[in-house]
C-alpha cells in the first residue's frame, strides 16, 4: 500500500459504512496515541494569546491578498498577490506568523514540539496547534487583520526568482477562494490579474522545473464515499490551479533555502538521489498498470507524461511517492551539510509556507526574517537546530502511518464484499526473506497489497490473483496466487 491522503468523505446518511469509518479512525488514533484534544494548560495559554496577540508594526493591509485552499479548510497559512514588474513579476506571499501567539517554551510551543505536524486522514484531523489559533486568530481568514511573514519575491520573464525579502507585517486577505472556483474563473476569463498571473507564473515555474531536471508529483487525492453499508474509493486529479499554486509555495521554499545557504544558518528539507532499485520497481508498477515507460526515458520525463485524471495514471503517480521515502531535514550553523539538496526538485529547498500545520516552518521562517532584517537568528531557534531534524522526521513518520492506516481501512472497506473474486495484476516486489510473499499491483481497483503464493511469486509477471482477505477490523487486504 502506498499512502495518499484520503481528503474528502461524503455520506448521505448515518449508515453502517459511515459509522464503521468513524469507529475505525477512532481506533487508529487510539493505537497511535494521538488526539485532536489539547491539554488544559495549552488551551489556557492559547486563550490568553488570542486575547492579546503581539502584532507587528508594519501595516500592509493595503495589499489585496487572497487565499486559495479546499473549500472547507480553515487553517489558512498562505495568502498571495501577484503583479507585473516590467517584463517580470512581483510575488507577495503572506505566511501566517505564530510569533504573535506563541513564546518559546510556553505550553503551546512545548505541545507543538511534541506533536510535530497536523495529521490528516479522511474527514479526521489531529491539529498541531489549538484550533482557536490555527483556524481562528492566526489563520489568514478574509477581512481579518493578521500577523504574517510577508515574502516579496521578484521573478524574471523566464520564471526565475531574482530577489527575495521577508518581513513581519499586518495583512488582511480580501477573499477565501477555492481551487475549483479559481480554475473556472481563469478558464472563462473572469479572473482578476492576480489569478491570471498565477497561471502565467505557475506555468513558467513548471517549465523551469523541467529544465533543471526536477519534478513535482501531481499527487492525486482520494475521495471516499460512504452510503448505507457501501464504501467507494476514487482518485481525484489535481486541477492545474493546484499545481500553479504549489509552484508559488515551492518558489518561496527555494528562496528561503537560498537565504539560509548564503547566511550559513538553516533548516533544509532534503532528499537523496533515487535508489536505482526503486526506479526498477516503478518500471514494474507501470507495466502492471498498462502504462508505457520506455527504458531510455528518465523518471522526471516519465512523470510529465502521466495524466492524473486517468485512474491508472493516478495510481502510478501515487506509487512514485516511494522515491520520496528518503526525505528528511538537516539543520546547520556554519558549513553547508554534504547532503543539502532535494533531488526531486534539483535544488536546495526549505519548508516555510505552512507553519500552522508543520512545526519546522516556524523555525525556518524565523531564520529568514532575521537574516533579511540584518539581525542575529534568535537563540531559541539555534538551540533547537540540532534536535529539530529528528523531531520533524518522527512527525513525518507518524503522519505517514496515520494516513496509511486510514487508507488501509478504506481499501479494506471498499473490497470487503469482493473476497474470493479474482483480479488481474503484476507482482512488483518480492520479500527478500520469503520468496513466497510479495506485493501485487492491481489495476481495478488501482491498489497495492500483500500477496502470497504456494510457490515463489514471479517478480514482474502478470498474474491472476484471488482476494483472500479484506478485513476492516485489522485494516488488512491480501491476495493469493496459485502456481
Amino acid at each position: 500500500m502506498v499512502a495518499s491522503r484520503v481528503v474528502h468523505v461524503t455520506s448521505t446518511d448515518d449508515g453502517v459504512a459511515a459509522r464503521e469509518l468513524r469507529d475505525g479512525i477512532a481506533r487508529i488514533q487510539e493505537e497511535l496515541q494521538v488526539t485532536p484534544e489539547f491539554p488544559e494548560d495549552v488551551m489556557v495559554a492559547a486563550t490568553a494569546a488570542v486575547a492579546a496577540p503581539r502584532m507587528p508594526d508594519l501595516d500592509r493591509t493595503d495589499l489585496p491578498l487572497v487565499t486559495i485552499d479546499p473549500p472547507t479548510s480553515m487553517d489558512l497559512d498562505q495568502a498571495m498577490h501577484i503583479a507585473r514588474d516590467g517584463d517580470g513579476y512581483v510575488v507577495s506571499y503572506a505566511i501566517a506568523d505564530l510569533a504573535a501567539f506563541i513564546s518559546p517554551g510556553d505550553p503551546i510551543d512545548l505541545e507543538a514540539n511534541r506533536r510535530g505536524m497536523t495529521l490528516y486522514g479522511a474527514d479526521s484531523r489531529v491539529p498541531l496547534h489549538p484550533p482557536l489559533i490555527s483556524e481562528g486568530a492566526a489563520s489568514l481568514l478574509p477581512d481579518q487583520v493578521c500577523p504574517a511573514l510577508l515574502w516579496t519575491i521578484k521573478v524574471d520573464a523566464t520564471g526565475e526568482g531574482t530577489d527575495v525579502t521577508v518581513e513581519r507585517a499586518r495583512v488582511r486577505s480580501t477573499a477565501k477562494l477555492d481551487y475549483a472556483g479559481v480554475q473556472r474563473a481563469i478558464d472563462d476569463g473572469s479572473a482578476d490579474e492576480t489569478l491570471m498571473l498565477l497561471k502565467e507564473v505557475g506555468e513558467l515555474r513548471l517549465a523551469r522545473e523541467a529544465a533543471r531536471g526536477g519534478v513535482s508529483l501531481p499527487l492525486p487525492e482520494q475521495e471516499v464515499s460512504v452510503e448505507g453499508d457501501r464504501w467507494h474509493l476514487e482518485f481525484r486529479a489535481q486541477l492545474p490551479t493546484e499545481q500553479w499554486n504549489a509552484q508559488i509555495s515551492l518558489l518561496t521554499g527555494m528562496a528561503a533555502a537560498s537565504l539560509m545557504v548564503y547566511g550559513r544558518v538553516g533548516l533544509l528539507r532534503t532528499l537523496p538521489p533515487a535508489d536505482p532499485r526503486d526506479v526498477q520497481r516503478l518500471h514494474r508498477t507501470a507495466r502492471a498498470l498498462g502504462i508505457d515507460w520506455p527504458v531510455e526515458m528518465l523518471y522526471p520525463d516519465f512523470i510529465r507524461t502521466l495524466d492524473p485524471g486517468r485512474p491508472t495514471h493516478a495510481a502510478m503517480i501515487t506509487a512514485c511517492t516511494r522515491l520520496l521515502r528518503g526525505s528528511g531535514y538537516v539543520g546547520f550553523v556554519g558549513e553547508l551539510p554534504e547532503q543539502a539538496r532535494h533531488s526531486a526538485l534539483a535544488s536546495e529547498y526549505a519548508h516555510v509556507t505552512a507553519p500552522l500545520r508543520r512545526l519546522g516552518d516556524r523555525y525556518a521562517g524565523e531564520i529568514c526574517v532575521a537574516m533579511c532584517a540584518g539581525e542575529e537568528v534568535p537563540g531559541w531557534v539555534l538551540d533547537r537546530l540540532g534536535e529539530l531534524p529528528q523531531t520533524l522526521q518522527k512527525a513525518d513518520q507518524l503522519a505517514n502511518r496515520y494516513e496509511g492506516a486510514v487508507l488501509d481501512l478504506v481499501e479494506a472497506g471498499v473490497l470487503r464484499e469482493r473476497v474470493g473474486e479474482t483480479f488481474a495484476g503484476v507482482i512488483v516486489d518480492v520479500d527478500p526473506k520469503d520468496a513466497k510473499r510479495g506485493t501485487i499491483t492491481v489495476q481495478d481497483p488501482a491498489i497495492e497489497a500483500r500477496v502470497m503464493g504456494s510457490e515463489p511469486v514471479p517478480l514482474g509477471n502478470e498474474v491472476t490473483a484471488t482476494l483472500a482477505q479484506a478485513d476492516i477490523g485489522s485494516r488488512t487486504v491480501s491476495f493469493t496466487v496459485s502456481s
